[in-house]
């Protein structure tokens, strides 16, 4: 071979290596992985192939078309949120922004109300008429937000409230024998499209109305797909430990893995039955019934003044539940029982007090000035009672008027989030702070949750080490919901993951200014595509429906 042929050899091969297509897709390295079972950290690299993860190693000799040194970091497994709210927001905004930059990306819907399946008279409800729904079942709402777009993955339970109202409206009675086999029947159809299992959310009406029997035989159906009953309990305060016995009862009974939706002592008088709480679910466990729980990480909840006032007056719907207390008479029975201690009903105005209730959110304009003051302000300066100003809040706003309520206890909170099955939720809305968003103030679990978990009780109080916050973060709900390809960091499961560093995450909403995004988290992969980068939203929308079983 003459010099000039091996020249032109060297030179060829130069250019086929220059040419070389890369091996992975993006290549992550030298981070702290942390891949979700709990265990402790190690060094290593992750290469991400489409959307699944495809080596985790050493990967100094190989190349990636994105590559992202993450030395000095955590990466973990995507986290997921058991229960959200961003139902609508998802529709309006697909970037899901509140989470998607506190690593979140999994969420998960249905507490009690689902977004299908509906009726036509249930698409009528919907206020403005422009947002009717143009689905009829769950899955196709589903399949909706992964086409138009949504930068988190997106899961659902049926709701059994959305299954109560399509059959029977808002009534107070007990479904017949033909009602409730076609209720199970929505079940069933929901469970074959990949529903997580039911829902339930017993303090509101009409979900009250529902007997114990009702949600057994709700239960039993989804329990032949392997789903899970999930409840906001008929009690989290006067009735909390007879409310945890129902929920095991209806699990034992149908045979189905059972989950307490953001567990809490309601009230002061209530916070010492927490350790009956846990020694009862243990025990349930110990037995062979598969109980764990979710919960956020905040001493207050947030819901709507429909939670002080009796389930009966709220019969039929919003409407009648403002007419009825338009009547002088009804309204003063109404007052009688917001302020009389009971077991019948959940009054969430009581465990907090007047002082403990503040209104956040207004549908009309005109209130909006009140956002951030309590009952018990309000009612000083209108010179009458706490409840009469909630009653005339509602009659006012023609809504349920969002409200926070102020009742647990700051050692109940971090004695919970150390529990080996407890996981965790926002139980809110995700959205961008700008636009119509402003106009009201969300709790700020909204912006905040998963943030203040990790650097509130982990780094700055060390209530539960990083790896143990991560496992509850990931592969403890992925495992609950079934999902073998989530919540770990293992070769062949989806690319869902998070880089940040555990020094700098930091929550940052508060009551009073909630409109605040956490920060610190660095990058965010959903389904092996970049929706974080630097801390900065990218656009993009993998996003997928992830149905129960997925594989």
């Amino acid at each position: 071979m003459t010099v000039r042929s091996s020249s032109l050899l060297f030179l060829a091969l130069l250019t086929f290596a220059g040419c070389r297509a890369p091996d992975y897709d993006v290549i992550l390295s030298n981070g702290m992985v942390y891949d979700g079972s709990g265990s402790p950290p190690y060094s290593a690299d992750i290469g991400i192939k489409g959307d699944t993860i495809a080596f985790i190693g050493d990967l100094t000799e190989f190349t990636g078309r994105l590559e992202i040194d993450t030395k000095g970091k955590a990466v973990t497994p995507g986290f997921i949120n058991m229960l959200s709210w961003a139902t609508s927001d998802l529709i309006s905004d697909g970037r899901s922004m509140g989470d998607i930059v506190q690593g979140v990306t999994l969420e998960v819907f249905g507490e009690g109300s689902s977004e299908g399946p509906l009726n036509e008279a249930m698409k009528d409800e919907v206020v403005p008429s422009e947002d009717r729904p143009t689905w009829t079942t769950l899955r196709e709402y589903l399949d909706m937000l992964e086409k138009n777009g949504v930068s988190t993955n997106v899961a659902s339970f049926i709701g059994a409230t959305t299954v109560r109202v399509h059959e029977l409206g808002y009534e107070d009675r007990p479904p017949t024998s033909e009602e409730l086999e076609r209720m199970k029947g929505l079940v069933r159809q929901a469970m074959e499209e990949g529903a997580m299992g039911v829902g339930s959310s017993l303090i509101y009406a009409p979900a009250f109305y529902a007997k114990t029997d009702e949600l057994i035989e709700l239960a039993r159906v989804a329990a032949e797909y392997d789903g899970m009953y999930i409840s906001h309990m008929r009690s989290e305060g006067n009735q909390l430990l007879e409310a945890l016995e129902e929920l095991i009862t209806i699990s034992k009974e149908a045979g189905i893995r059972a989950e307490v939706y953001h567990l809490k002592a309601a009230g002061e008088s209530n916070w010492p039955k927490m350790d009956q709480v846990i020694e009862r679910i243990e025990r349930a466990r110990t037995e062979g019934q598969d109980i764990t729980a979710d919960m956020y990480t905040y001493v207050a909840g947030a819901t709507g003044l429909d939670a002080h006032m009796p389930p009966w007056v709220q019969e039929g719907g919003f409407g009648a539940w403002r007419e009825r207390l338009m009547d002088p008479e009804i309204r003063k029975r109404v007052l009688t029982e917001m302020r009389t201690p009971t077991n019948d009903w959940e009054n969430l105005g009581l465990g907090a007090g007047p002082e403990g209730v503040m209104v956040v959110s207004f549908k009309q304009d005109s209130l909006r000035y009140l956002i951030g003051k309590t009952l018990a302000e309000l009612a000083t300066e209108r010179g009458t009672t706490p409840e009469d100003v909630a009653i005339d809040l509602v009659i006012a706003d023609s809504s349920r008027v969002g409200t926070v309520y102020f009742l647990m206890s700051e050692e109940n909170v971090k004695k919970q989030i150390a529990l080996p099955w407890m996981s965790f939720d926002s139980d809110a809305g995700s959205m961008a702070p700008e636009g119509e968003n402003l106009n009201n103030n969300p709790h700020p679990r909204a912006y905040g949750n998963f943030a203040r978990l990790l650097a509130k009780y982990v780094r700055d109080e060390q209530v539960i080490p990083l790896e143990e916050a991560i496992r509850k973060l990931t592969s403890l709900p992925a495992d609950n919901l079934r999902l073998p390809k989530r919540g770990r960091l293992q070769v062949g499961a989806y690319a869902d993951i998070t880089v940040f560093d555990p020094s700098e995450i930091q929550d940052h909403a508060t009551f009073e200014k909630p409109h605040q995004l956490a920060t610190g988290m660095s990058h965010v992969f959903v389904n092996g595509v970049q929706v974080l980068d630097n801390g900065i939203h990218t656009g993009a929308m993998p996003g997928r429906a992830v149905l129960r079983g997925e594989n």
